[in-house]
This record gives structure tokens, C-alpha cells and sequence, in this order.
């Protein structure tokens, strides 16, 4: 090959690559996006956990609000749940604002519906997806609100703050770890997952475990510790806190003052107290009875006396069976005299009936054991 053909073509790319590197550089320039250096700033004191909880993709999206919402002068409404007031602090001090401090949230379960108080109809055998689970069935129970019991709202904490108790057979919140990121809320498909305002460092709240929209009578059946809309707790609230629609009580967490009236007036147990140090429920709940089920008679001391000395009922033979004896020596109708003979011309008024002999075959063979127990002889 000629050489100098070789060195054309290497000038050629040369010449190619410094062109479209310089039209690069060019773009580049007059197309950069200046970015703000407060974002990179609050990007190191966010915890990075890429949660979501505050409401935007990642932490990088939260950095971006924050200084979006600085330039417009204010920081109300952003909260990263997994930093908490101290980071939202360094956030503020970052960007010459104040934060206000934002009360502090929980994930809660709402639902008591423990393998004690809602028996278990049925097993469920598919995928162990608690959404899959109710797009194709009810669950392992009668109540279709109530938590399945699959854990994914354990595989999307990422904090180790929820675990399922075999015991129960229904999630349980570690308030200590629970940063109210919310990822448990979005995971669970009959939403019993909530993230709920609670009052102090320790956490405290009062909280409806319990979502069944059913009508008094048939939660009752279902769940020992179902909410029946009776009420009581409505009733007995002096804050307007607790309300009772669609047939199950809430308590709105911004008018609780946390007396403990609607704890105490609670006939099911439907209410629970929630803090850090644990679940505190009152124990009233009872196992729902079987549907047409009647509760048995107690017997009195003197039916029970009569019950023993009254004296066995004597014991009745067994029925004697006899073989029926038919008589053939009837006349046929003419039907059965048409049948037995076979075809014959229907112009005949008179048709001659065929004799019919019955063959008579005996035997004085004994009769096999499972002929005798038809016959009732053994």
C-alpha cells in the first residue's frame, strides 16, 4: 500500500477529531448549567439515604427543594424524616433561614387482627406478597381490610424499624428506629400502614387499630377486636379528636391531648396506646364465634344427678330382613304384552300377546358375607 495514502488518512481523522472536539468545547460552554453551590453544600449534610420520605427523588432532589425554597424565603414544608430537626438545622444554617421544628411522626399499624382474635379460615399458598396476595385472594381470614400478613412493609423498611411477630402474625413498629420515611405506607396494598403525628420525644399517641368497614354485627363476627361504631369513644373524647365514619372510628392526631378517655371507654380494645416504650392495649378482646354455632347447655346439678342414675336404654335388635315374594301368575296389560312380544303391526286391533315363561332357578348355596350384610343377617 502506498504510504502516502496511510498518511492522508491519518491527517484526515487528525484534522475530523480536532473539529468535533472543538464543537464540543463550544456547546459545552454556551449550553452549561450553572449549578448552585449551596446545593452541593446541603447535599453533604442531608444522611443520604435516598428514602423518598421527604417527598422527592433522593436526597439530591431534596437539596434542590431547599434551595429553590430559601431563594423564595421559606422552608415550610420540608422535613427529611431520617435527619430529623438536627439536620433540618444545619440545612437552614446553610442557607441563612430558620427551620421551624416539626413534629414528630411514626409509622403505626392499624390493625390488631392477631392470630388469638381473627381466626384463620383458610391457608393462603401463593407468592409471599402481601400485594399479590390481594389482587388474587382475601387473605387467610374473613376480613378484607385487615393486615395479610406477608411483610412487605418489613422488606421496604430500610431501617430494621419493622419485623413481623410470629406470635401475632402481624407487624410491630420499633419507634426508636421508625424514622416515618413512609416507604411502609406505600408498600402495604390495604394502606394499614400510617404515618401519624405523635406528641414528644417518647412518641406518644392513641390510635384506632383498626379498619373494618363492616357493620357492628358482622365485625363482631370476624374480629374479637374489630371497631363497631358504637361510639362510646366519640362520646367520651372532650377534644373533638375522635369521630366515628363509614362504620370505624379514627383519632385525628393534630385535636388529641392525649387524656386517654377514648382508651378507657373502648369496649373491644380497638384502641391502642403507642409511645417508645411499646403497644399498650386493654385486654377485652374475645375469639368471634363460628358462624351457626350455639353456645351448649350448662347442665344444673339435678339433670346431671338424673343423667347418671337414669338407667341405660335397652338395646333394639337389629331389623330381620325378608325377601318379598312376587307373583308372576298376573295378567299383562296389553302395553306390557307388546313389549314382552316384540313388534307387531299396529293395524292389528288384536295383537296375540307372546307367552312369557319365567325361568325358576334356585339354589341352596350359603350366601357370601357381603350379600348377608346387605340383607341385614350379619
Amino acid at each position: 500500500m502506498d504510504f502516502q495514502v496511510i498518511l492522508i488518512a491519518v491527517i484526515a481523522l487528525a484534522v475530523l477529531g480536532f473539529v468535533l472536539a472543538l464543537l464540543l468545547f463550544v456547546v459545552s460552554k454556551r449550553f452549561a448549567v450553572k449549578e448552585d453551590p449551596r446545593i452541593g453544600q446541603v447535599l453533604d449534610v442531608l444522611p443520604g439515604a435516598n428514602c423518598g420520605g421527604c417527598g422527592f427523588p433522593g436526597c439530591g432532589g431534596m437539596a434542590s427543594a431547599c434551595v429553590k425554597a430559601a431563594d423564595a424565603g421559606s422552608l415550610e414544608g420540608l422535613n427529611c424524616p431520617v435527619g430529623g430537626a438536627e439536620c433540618m438545622t444545619k440545612v437552614a444554617g446553610i442557607l441563612g433561614m430558620e427551620v421551624a421544628v416539626a413534629a414528630p411522626k411514626l409509622a403505626v399499624v392499624r390493625c390488631n387482627g392477631t392470630c388469638q382474635v381473627r381466626p384463620r379460615f383458610t391457608t393462603y399458598d401463593g407468592v409471599k406478597s402481601c400485594r399479590i396476595a390481594n389482587s388474587t385472594s382475601m387473605g387467610e381470614t374473613q376480613c378484607s381490610y385487615g393486615c395479610l400478613g406477608c411483610g412487605d412493609c418489613v422488606s421496604a423498611c430500610q431501617f430494621d424499624a419493622i419485623h413481623m411477630n410470629p406470635t401475632t402474625g402481624i407487624p410491630e413498629v420499633d419507634a426508636t428506629k421508625c424514622t416515618a420515611c413512609g416507604a411502609c405506607a406505600k408498600a402495604c396494598p390495604r394502606g394499614i400502614m400510617e404515618v401519624r403525628n405523635v406528641s414528644g420525644p417518647n412518641k406518644d399517641a392513641y390510635v384506632v387499630t383498626c379498619m373494618n368497614m363492616d357493620k357492628g354485627a358482622d365485625a363482631m363476627k370476624i374480629c374479637g377486636s374489630s371497631c363497631i361504631a358504637c361510639k362510646k369513644c366519640q362520646n367520651a373524647c372532650g377534644s373533638d379528636a375522635v369521630h366515628v365514619g363509614n362504620n370505624v372510628a379514627y383519632i385525628n392526631p393534630e385535636a388529641c391531648v392525649l387524656c386517654g378517655a377514648c382508651f378507657e371507654a373502648c369496649p373491644r380494645g380497638a384502641i391502642a396506646s403507642i409511645s417508645v416504650k411499646g403497644i399498650e392495649r386493654r385486654v377485652v378482646a374475645t375469639m368471634p364465634k363460628a358462624a351457626g354455632t350455639k353456645p351448649a347447655a350448662k347442665a344444673t346439678p339435678a339433670s346431671a344427678a338424673k343423667a347418671v342414675d337414669a338407667p341405660a336404654a335397652p338395646v333394639k335388635p337389629a331389623k330381620e330382613w325378608k325377601p318379598i315374594e312376587i307373583n308372576y301368575n298376573a295378567s299383562l296389560m296389553p302395553s306390557q304384552q307388546i313389549l314382552l312380544a316384540g313388534p307387531k303391526d299396529i293395524s292389528n286391533p288384536a295383537p296375540v300377546a307372546k307367552e312369557v315363561k319365567f325361568e325358576d332357578k334356585r339354589t341352596d348355596a350359603p350366601l357370601p358375607p357381603s350379600q348377608l350384610i346387605l340383607l341385614g343377617l350379619k
